[in-house]
C-alpha cells in the first residue's frame, strides 16, 4: 500500500458509508465508466472523457456479453443525425463557428449541448486569441467572452423549463462561473451532478469554487461512489492532506491500484504536505507506468527544483520537450530549469509562453512571480501573483509571494494582510507563521509577534528559525530568562540535526548565553559557552575576552552561583566541546508560551 495503515480506517468509513463509497460491484462501474466515456466523447467533452477512460482501463477487462450496449436513439436523435454528424466533424477541427452554424434548430439533447457547446468554446477562442494578441498584463482581465450572456439568457430558460440533461446542466454552471455568480453556479453543478453522477467534469467544477471545508459540509451531494474521488480531490484542493490519503488509500484497497490518476493525485498530495522523499518516489513510478504522461509533470519539476536536482531537471524538460513542446506543463518544467540556472529572464519567457497557451493556468502565474520577484521587478510579481489568485484564491503561493513584494516595497499593512491570507489557508507551515511574526514586530506588534514565533515552533519549524527571532524578541523586552532558555532549545535542535556548520545564528546563541551566565555567575557554563564561540570567527575575540575576564574573576576567588533555576543549564553534551549524536531531550518551553 501506497500510505500505510491510513488506508484501513478510510475503508472502514467507506463501508459505513453503504451506497456512498459502495465499490463492491467493479464491473459495474467498469460498464458505467466506459458508457460516459463514450458520452462524454459524443459531445466533445475531451477531458471528462479521458478521466473515465483511465480510471476504466485500471479495472480488468469485461468479457464481450459484458459490454454496455450502444445508446439508444430517439425519434429527435435520428432527425439530428445528419447535421450532428456534420458538425461534429468541424467541432473535432476546432471550427466551433461552422459546427454551431449547421446544428441550429436541432431539438434532440446531444445535439443542442453540442451546439451551445459550440458556441461557448467559440466565444473562449476568441477571448484567448485576443488576449494574446494584448499589450500588457492589464489589458488582459479586460477581455470577455462575448457569447457568455446570450448563453445565459438561453440556457436559464431551458433550466427553468427543466429541459437540460446533466451535460446541459454543466455547460450552464460553466457559463455562470465564466459570469462571476458563483452561488448560482455551485447550485447548478451540485444539480448536474445529481443528474448524471457519473461526469466528472462536474465534480471538478464544483472542487475549484469550494473555498472551505465549511462551504462542503452544507452541500447536498448525491450518495455515489464517483462522491468518494471528488471528496479525495477537494480535500487535497483544501490542504485536508490526511483526509485526502485515506480516502485514496481506501480507492486503491477498493480495486483501483493500477490507476496512474490516483497515483498521480497521491504524489500531489506529498508535494503539498512538502514531504518531498516521498513525493519524488511515487512521481518517478508513475514515470514507469505512463511514461509519456505530461500531467502533473510541472509539480514534479517543482520538487526536483526544491532538491537542486539539475541533472534530472535537465532530463524531464528535455523528454518532455520531445512528447510536446507546446503544452503549458512542458513550458512550466523548461522554466523551472532555468530558473535553478538563475537565468530568471529565460525562465520568465518560458512561464510567459506557458500563459499564451493557457492564460488560466494558475502554476505558471505564480511561477512567473516568482521570477520576477529574483529579477528584482515588484510590479510585474504583483500583477502576476493576482492573476494566480483571480484563478484560484486557495494558491498560498500567490499569497504568500504577494506578502514577499510588499514586504520589499516595505508595507507592512499589506504584508501582514496577504500573510494572514496565506497562513490561513496553509495553517501549519511554519514559514507562513515566521513571516507574520516578522510583521507583528515591524509593526512594534510584539505579543503577536512571540505568538507567531511560538506557534511556528510548535507547528514544525521548517527554516529552524522561529526560535532565534523569539529569543531576540525576549532579548528586546529585557526577558533574559526566557530568551536564555529560547537559544538553549535552538542549539539542542540545530545539533540534534548536524546542521552546526550552516547556522550562523548558532554563534548568536552562543554568545547570548555566555553573556547571560557570566551575569548570572556561573563561571562553568559561562566559559563552555565561550569556548564555543571561539570555534566561530565573527564571536572568537568576544569569547575569548569573556574566558580572560572569567579567569581574572575566578583568580580573585569570585565562586559560582547557585541561586538560578536549573532549566537554563547548557546540556552536558554541549559544554564538552564534542558535537553531540544523540538527541537532547527538550526542555520545558512552558513558561514562554505567550
Amino acid at each position: 500500500a501506497v500510505i500505510g495503515r491510513a488506508g484501513a480506517m478510510a475503508a472502514a468509513m467507506v463501508v459505513a458509508a453503504g451506497g456512498g463509497g459502495d465499490f463492491s460491484d467493479l464491473r459495474e462501474i467498469k460498464k458505467q465508466l466506459l458508457s460516459v466515456a463514450e458520452r462524454s466523447r459524443e459531445r466533445g467533452l475531451q477531458h471528462s472523457g479521458k478521466w473515465a477512460a483511465e480510471l476504466a482501463f485500471a479495472l480488468e477487462p469485461l468479457p464481450l456479453s459484458e459490454l454496455p450496449p450502444p445508446p439508444v436513439l430517439t425519434e429527435e436523435d435520428a432527425r439530428d443525425l445528419d447535421a450532428y454528424t456534420l458538425a461534429k466533424s468541424y467541432f473535432d477541427l476546432k471550427e466551433y463557428d461552422r459546427a454551431a452554424y449547421f446544428l441550429r434548430g436541432c431539438k434532440s439533447q446531444k445535439a443542442y449541448f453540442l451546439y451551445m457547446y459550440s458556441r461557448y468554446l467559440s466565444g473562449e477562442k476568441k477571448k484567448d486569441d485576443e488576449t494574446v494578441d494584448s499589450l500588457g498584463p492589464l489589458e488582459k482581465g479586460q477581455v470577455k467572452n462575448e457569447a457568455l450572456r446570450e448563453l445565459r439568457v438561453e440556457l436559464s430558460k431551458k433550466h427553468k423549463a427543466q429541459e437540460l440533461d446533466g451535460f446541459g446542466l454543466y455547460l450552464y454552471g460553466v457559463v455562470l462561473r465564466k459570469l462571476d455568480l458563483v452561488k448560482e453556479a455551485i447550485d447548478v453543478f451540485v444539480e448536474a451532478a445529481h443528474v448524471l453522477p457519473l461526469h466528472w467534469g462536474a465534480w471538478l467544477e464544483l472542487c475549484n469554487l469550494i473555498t472551505d471545508k465549511e462551504m462542503l459540509k452544507f452541500l447536498s451531494l448525491p450518495d455515489t461512489w464517483m462522491k468518494e474521488f471528488f471528496l479525495a480531490h477537494i480535500y487535497t484542493e483544501l490542504q485536508l492532506i490526511e483526509e485526502a490519503l485515506q480516502k485514496y488509500q481506501s480507492l486503491i484497497d477498493a480495486g483501483f491500484s493500477k490507476s496512474t490518476y490516483i497515483i498521480s493525485q497521491i504524489a500531489v498530495a506529498y508535494h503539498n504536505i512538502r514531504d518531498i522523499d516521498k513525493a519524488l518516489s511515487i512521481f518517478n513510478e508513475l514515470r514507469k507506468q505512463d511514461p509519456y504522461r505530461i500531467e502533473n509533470m510541472d509539480t514534479f519539476s517543482n520538487l526536483l527544483y526544491v532538491r537542486s536536482m539539475k541533472p534530472e531537471l535537465s532530463y524531464l524538460a528535455h523528454n518532455l520537450c520531445e512528447i510536446d513542446k507546446y503544452r503549458v506543463e512542458t513550458c512550466c518544467v523548461i522554466g523551472n530549469y532555468y530558473s535553478l540556472r538563475s537565468q530568471h529572464e529565460k525562465a520568465a519567457l518560458y512561464f510567459q509562453r506557458a500563459l499564451k497557451l493557457n492564460p488560466r493556468y494558475l502554476g505558471a502565474w505564480t511561477l512567473m512571480g516568482h521570477e520576477y520577484m529574483e529579477m528584482k521587478n515588484t510590479s510585474a510579481a504583483i500583477q502576476a501573483y493576482r492573476h494566480a489568485i483571480e484563478v484560484n484564491k486557495r494558491d498560498y503561493r500567490a499569497w504568500y509571494g504577494l506578502g514577499q513584494t510588499y514586504e520589499i516595497l516595505k508595507m507592512p499593512f499589506y504584508c501582514l494582510y496577504y500573510y494572514r491570507r496565506a497562513h490561513q489557508l496553509r495553517p501549519n507551515d511554519s514559514r507562513m507563521l515566521v513571516a507574520l511574526g516578522e510583521c507583528y514586530e515591524k509593526l512594534n506588534q510584539l505579543v503577536e509577534a512571540k505568538k507567531c514565533y511560538w506557534r511556528a515552533y510548535a507547528v514544525g519549524d521548517v527554516e529552524k528559525m522561529a526560535l532565534v527571532k523569539l529569543a531576540k524578541l525576549h532579548e528586546q523586552l529585557n526577558e533574559s530568562e526566557q530568551a536564555a532558555q529560547c537559544y538553549i532549545k535552538y542549539i539542542q535542535d540545530i545539533y540534534s540535526c548536524g546542521e552546526v556548520v550552516e547556522h550562523l545564528e548558532v554563534s548568536t546563541a552562543f554568545r547570548y548565553l555566555a553573556q547571560y551566565y557570566f551575569k548570572c555567575k556561573l563561571w562553568d557554563e559561562a566559559s563552555a559557552c565561550a569556548q564555543k564561540c571561539c570555534a566561530f570567527n565573527d564571536t572568537r575575540e568576544e569569547g575569548k575576552a569573556l574566558l580572560r575576564q572569567i579567569l581574572q574573576l575566578r583568580n580573585q576567588g569570585e565562586t559560582s552561583s547557585t541561586d538560578v533555576a536549573a532549566p537554563f543549564f547548557l546540556p552536558a553534551s554541549l559544554s564538552a566541546n564534542n558535537t553531540p549524536t544523540r538527541r537532547v531531550s527538550p526542555l520545558n518551553l512552558s513558561s514562554v508560551t505567550p
